[in-house]
């Protein structure tokens, strides 16, 4: 089974990394907003996880691993879950599931203006806006090329005056996917350099001090090396920088 008990915090370049949960050979952490997965050899994230592990900070995964890749993409500026293994056969097995659509990846997002509820009884609707597989900006945020289907599932949590809080879940894996959804829906992500506008971008700054992105991978369930079942797993929720300045625009 996997550990999830205790959640050890590892100081990094930036914030501190919170393990969630860990196995011989895979690790769940929380990503803070800033560091890069495997860009930055000695101060990114698997660099810095797997030197807690090395050092005897982190116990539960083999002291034999000699690397950690990342089962999945999360870009520098977005913070949350993100699956490390240890060696090629797990990543295989989890590279399957992400391959087969079997993985769930839910995130929670700061979005500008008041999204409205498309219908009454439904609590969740879809941005389906086909993208191009490579990044765009914000002029043309579908981007330029053969455009593919794409589907991300959301749902409006709360308001503040100027911002809306939503929970997405993107069901197909392009690049940037929500960022430039939100943008297609006329609410960009808050903090959001590539899609988002310059006045906002300096407003926040200037008013908030908040130069992040609002954007962070919350939850993510997968199935374990030797396990039937699917596991959760859940980050500590709305980062601090996020939660204050949503809940000083109320």
């Amino acid at each position: 089974m996997p550990e999830t008990a205790s959640k050890i915090r590892i100081q990094g370049a930036q914030a501190p990394i919170t393990v969630i949960g860990c196995g011989a050979r895979w690790i769940v952490v929380e990503k803070p907003c800033g560091i890069s997965i495997h860009n930055d050899p000695g101060s990114d994230l698997c660099s810095l996880v797997l030197a807690a592990l090395h050092s005897g900070r982190l116990t539960g995964p083999s002291r034999e691993i000699s690397a950690l890749h990342a089962a999945h993409r999360l870009d520098r500026d977005t913070s949350g879950i993100v699956l490390l293994a240890g060696d090629s056969e797990t990543l295989a097995f989890f590279g399957r599931q992400f391959t087969e659509k079997a993985v769930s990846k839910r995130y929670l997002a700061v979005v500008h203006g008041c999204i409205e509820v498309v219908a009454a009884n439904e609590e969740w609707t879809d941005w389906t806006w086909p993208l191009t597989r490579a990044a765009a900006g914000r002029n043309d945020p579908m981007g330029r090329g053969d455009r593919m289907p794409c589907d991300t599932r959301v749902r409006l949590m709360s308001h503040s005056s100027h911002y809306s809080l939503i929970e997405c879940e993107p069901l197909t894996g392009r690049k940037h996917q929500i960022r430039r959804h939100a943008k297609l829906a006329g609410h960009p992500v808050v903090g959001d350099r590539r899609y988002g506008s310059a006045r906002s971008l300096a407003y926040l700054r200037q008013h908030h001090n908040f130069q992040r992105l609002g954007l962070h991978a919350h939850a993510l369930a997968i199935r374990l090396p030797g396990e039937d079942k699917i596991t959760a797993f859940e980050s500590n929720g709305l980062p601090e920088q996020l939660r204050q300045l949503f809940e000083s625009d109320r």
